[in-house]
């Protein structure tokens, strides 16, 4: 199993096209909590309609994302804090739910995650693959 992750910090829509394009990217799971997004172009529904422009599907999964407390940790660098907030939505029954779904893409088709960090050593969405996806080989795709 290979899945693809990408962060669009500091990047642009363009940036972010190309960079799935190149890797050969069929669809994004936007693992953000909350779709939205003060860089023009990211948001829910402008970004669905770029990523259909380009050819590649879109899904938001917004209980793989992160609660409140654990994007605060995050923009702290408190790393132990994000881990622990992040575990137990995992633990909630939509999160499982959303895991399964996610798993299906996978095995579909080419699939990034997306997430707003540019790297992903720093992000939720390494977490996410290291709970779920454990012996997936991961390639952290960027942009810009």
């Amino acid at each position: 199993m290979r899945v693809f992750t990408i962060g669009y910090e500091g990047a642009t829509v363009d940036e972010v096209l190309a960079a799935l394009a190149r890797a050969g990217v069929a669809q994004v799971a936007d693992v953000r909590a909350i779709a939205a997004s003060r860089r023009p172009g990211f948001s829910k529904t402008s970004l669905a309609a770029s990523l259909a422009e380009a050819g590649i599907g879109y899904r938001h999964l917004r209980a793989l994302g992160t609660p409140k407390p654990g994007r605060d940790a995050a923009k702290k660098g408190d790393r132990a804090t994000l881990e622990r907030v992040y575990a137990g939505q995992l633990e909630l029954p939509e999160a499982q739910a959303e895991t399964a779904a996610l798993e299906g893409m996978i095995a579909d088709k080419p699939t990034a995650l997306l997430c707003f960090e540019r790297d992903p050593a720093m992000c939720h969405r390494t977490l996410l693959i290291a709970a779920a996806f454990p012996n997936a080989e991961v390639v952290d795709l960027f942009a810009g």
